[in-house]
């Protein structure tokens, strides 16, 4: 692209004043040249394209021709260059080059400074609104030439009151307060990357591990998260915890991180997967992916909170998998959280899954009735008013959900308690838990069995009324009766009806042969999986309850 060079010479409408040498030598010469170029081209055309859009500019050894702007030196240089370089050799020699630029302002101030030598060739009487219009005019030209020529506006300089700057001024002659210049707003997406990780914020309290109440249904997992603060990446690595919600999966979470802190020498990494994906999104956007990956891959140990948030989104999937293999390739440690054990996560992808059984994959459960009870005893402790024992080993037995919620029926007894003046005791328990203590009693029905079974194993509805018997249908099958006859007040016959069977005794056998499964602690082959009864039985259970 040629450069844009500045080729303006003042312009000054006609005055009695002498013209300057210089002036009056180049002006014919440039309107012979244009007369040459009408002639070689038409005059209709040069009128057209050259005339209030194009300025012949003689230089002695060179001829710059300046347009309006880069759409009309590029036409004009490819359609009639031949014909002015042929009106440049007639008029100027042979010698002289030809250059095309663009000069925008000069032509602009060129127009304007013609229309107001018409307007005076033809006599016209002009308003005072149009004289007005005039002297801003000249003014504005006068701004430009002394911004564009500074030594023109000094006072020692003869041509300096031809260019005064001029003041601006509003329509009651107040002077005009420049605009302050807009203040650039910052971009939302480098102020989110920039943000310390939720592990870097302070003034959160983190959960401990001494603080974790362990029981029958997260023993094995506490244990596990005690190991990895102890000798972080020489034992499980990765180390998987999954369970519903509410059952303590960030809570060990929090214990390992804010172990690992107090050690010197280690830098853990907590974020939860919404945040990672936030993160790799601007990275990605802003194309900032190398400080995406010091910040997760420098790391001595990364804690990552809600695996199963990534189940959808396969390019955040992959990112997260070269991390991870990363991290466990240079021996350092990799705990994540997520709501099912990975062979069930059907979005994850296969390669994720498999790097995940690698590792040691624990699960949490719903707590039993003794760890409710030590739960409600360890969120009572130390507060006002106290709760009697009897009134938490009620609660307990009442109350089947997850450990917020027993969390929040401590708060209640004792807001309550608080708000009416009275004791802790047993009726301002029932009264501050009415609807709570009525929800819990819920009333399982065969259908309900029927549809937990289902969604546990992934199996369509309906599939257990099927005449199939099939391992994958039958086995099944008989858990569903078995629970039937645990969690429902349905009859033998009842149950058989349910699942199509035409007597009582295909319920009665199905429920020995489960507790013989209970009693020998044997797995069950279903599909192309073998399930521990207890886990099967409990994984039902907890979708049971849902």
């Amino acid at each position: 692209m040629p450069p844009r060079l500045a080729i303006r010479a003042p312009v000054q409408p006609e005055s009695p004043a002498p013209a300057s040498p210089a002036g009056a030598a180049s002006r014919p010469l440039a309107q012979t040249l244009a007369d040459a170029v009408a002639a070689r081209i038409g005059v209709g055309r040069f009128n057209l394209w050259f005339l209030g859009h194009t300025r012949f500019v003689p230089l002695g050894n060179s001829v710059v021709i300046a347009a309006r702007n880069q759409h009309t030196q590029d036409w004009l240089e490819h359609t009639f260059s031949a014909a002015v370089k042929e009106a440049v050799a007639e008029v100027c020699g042979t010698g002289v080059s030809l250059q095309w630029v663009v000069d925008e302002e000069s032509l602009e101030e060129l127009r304007i400074a013609d229309c107001g030598l018409r307007n005076q060739e033809k006599g016209q009487t002009e308003p005072v609104a149009s004289k007005t219009e005039k002297r801003e005019t000249q003014s504005t030209l006068s701004e430009k030439s002394a911004i564009r020529n500074p030594q023109s506006a000094l006072p020692g300089n003869p041509a300096s009151h031809k260019s005064q700057v001029t003041i601006q001024r509003d329509l009651f002659g107040e002077p005009v307060t420049p605009p302050k210049p807009k203040a650039k707003r910052a971009n939302p997406d480098e102020a989110a990357l920039t943000k310390p990780l939720a592990a870097q914020k302070t003034g959160r309290r983190w959960k401990s591990l001494a603080e974790f109440v362990t029981g029958q249904c997260n023993r094995v997992a506490h244990a596990s998260a005690l190991a990895v603060v102890e000798e972080p990446g020489q034992c499980a690595n990765p180390l998987v915890i999954h369970g519903p919600v509410g059952t303590g999966k960030t809570h060990l979470l929090e214990g390992i991180y804010a172990a690992l802190r107090r050690q010197s020498g280690e830098r853990p990494c907590y974020v939860t997967a919404e945040e990672f994906t936030t993160r790799f999104v601007q990275a990605s956007r802003l194309g900032k992916m190398s400080a995406f990956r010091r910040q997760f891959r420098e790391c001595s140990a990364l804690l990552l909170d809600d695996l199963h948030f990534l189940a959808t989104r396969k390019a955040t999937q992959e990112e997260f998998l070269h991390t991870f293999d990363a991290l466990v390739a240079d021996g350092r440690q990799v705990v994540v959280t997520t709501d099912c054990h990975p062979r069930l996560a059907d979005e994850l992808m296969p390669e994720l899954v498999d790097r995940l059984l690698g590792g040691a994959v624990w699960s949490l459960l719903p707590p039993d009735p003794e760890t409710r009870l030590e739960i409600l005893r360890k969120k009572a402790c130390g507060g006002s008013p106290a709760i009697p024992d009897p009134v938490l080993k009620s609660l307990a037995n009442s109350l089947r959900g997850n450990v917020r919620e027993l969390e929040g029926a401590v708060n209640s007894v004792r807001h309550y308690a608080k708000v009416t003046g009275r004791p802790a005791d047993m009726q301002t328990a029932r009264e501050a838990l009415g609807d709570l203590l009525r929800h819990a009693v819920r009333v399982v029905t065969v259908v309900d069995v029927d549809a937990a079974v289902c969604a546990t194993l992934r199996l369509a509805n309906g599939t257990l009324q099927s005449k199939a018997r099939s391992w994958a249908v039958s086995h099944p099958r008989m858990v569903a009766i078995y629970l039937c006859r645990k969690h429902t007040a349905a009859t033998y016959g009842e149950i058989s009806k349910h699942f199509g069977a035409k007597t009582h005794s295909t319920a009665v056998a199905a429920e020995k042969k489960v507790r013989g499964w209970i009693e020998k602690e044997t797995s069950v082959a279903i599909g192309d999986r073998d399930w521990p009864v207890k886990e099967l039985l409990d994984r039902i259970e907890r979708e049971l309850q849902r």
